[in-house]
């Protein structure tokens, strides 16, 4: 099977009807499920009783068994599938809801369209169900690149990284993916509970993001339209970046955009000093965000014929 064209057939479909209301209300969704395990599993074996070491090591057994949970079903999906056209279309069918492109670009919009109509409270009402800093404070160069920043970030978790790994591992990769990303969001972050309990999840993170998030800021940088420009600004930012692989897209999107991202952020217990990628640049406003949607919109096609070369090169 090519798992080239089944990738690209999960975001063609991805990209016409996202995952749907009537569909989530229905049966919920992968993530969920993925993330109701997860939630069993932190109650259940996160005590705050124990030492650090034997959360590290719980945290770790944890994460394990939520990725073999989710690789295993994937793979028995994938032997059970028929061949030819059918399995080729079941297999996109299943690889689908695991690809975020609509919904990231869906999340995003509603920014945008606030802003161009200077509704602020009603940005702000926007970007907070997708950034978790305080946007109360925020004015409009701070609700921008509070939505820019996670629209570029979440390009490399939410699209080009399941779709890499879906493509070299198939089925189960996309699902290991998956359940890896999912781990870090709910247990992966330093807080009290979670330093020693999620840091095995936070590291396999790290590790599985490193490569699709370099390539995910060279595809933006490719259709920048500058991408030489692009690609001497991230690689001279993205290490500033707090996060190992962010800032690589971030820094990217930075330059394509010509504007500067990251920097200071207010979170709601604390303000966050990070410094600054493509400083030399202003802030970006309302027309920015919709230029960086623009962008993002280009990067997915580029995605899309990739995914198509490699799947005529190697072969339906």
């Amino acid at each position: 099977m090519s798992w080239a064209l089944v990738m690209l057939i999960a975001l063609a479909i991805d990209a016409l009807v996202g995952w749907p209301d009537k569909l989530y209300r229905a049966i919920g969704h992968p993530v969920t499920w993925l993330g109701a395990l997860i939630d069993r599993l932190d109650k259940r074996l996160n005590r705050d009783a124990d030492s650090p070491a034997k959360r590290r090591k719980l945290g770790e057994a944890s994460a394990c068994l939520a990725i073999a949970a989710a690789a295993g079903a994937a793979g028995l999906a994938a032997w059970l599938l028929p061949d030819g056209t059918l399995g080729l279309m079941l297999a996109s069918v299943l690889a689908w809801p695991l690809i975020a492109a609509r919904s990231l670009h869906d999340h995003v919009a509603p920014v945008a369209e606030a802003l161009a109509r200077d509704d602020l409270d009603q940005a702000r009402a926007e970007v907070a169900k997708i950034v978790g800093r305080d946007v109360s404070v925020l004015d409009e160069a701070g609700i921008s690149r509070a939505a820019i920043e996670s629209l570029a970030e979440n390009s490399s978790d939410g699209v080009v990284a399941p779709l890499f790994w879906g493509l070299l591992l198939g089925l189960p990769g996309i699902a290991a993916y998956k359940a890896i990303n999912t781990l870090d969001s709910m247990i992966g972050h330093r807080s009290p509970r979670h330093e020693d309990f999620g840091r095995f999840a936070a590291r396999l993170d790290d590790w599985v993001n490193w490569l699709p998030a370099r390539l995910t800021g060279l595809i933006f940088a490719a259709v920048s339209g500058n991408p030489g420009h692009a690609v001497t600004i991230m690689r001279r930012d993205a290490k500033r970046h707090r996060s190992p692989n962010a800032g690589w897209p971030e820094a990217a999107m930075a330059a394509a955009l010509d504007c500067r991202l990251s920097g200071p952020r207010a979170y709601h217990d604390r303000v966050a000093e990070e410094p600054w990628l493509n400083p030399d640049s202003p802030d970006p406003l309302a027309p920015d965000l919709k230029r960086a949607l623009a962008l993002y919109r280009r990067a997915m096609w580029l995605v899309a014929a990739m995914l198509a070369a490699i799947a005529l090169l190697v072969g339906f």
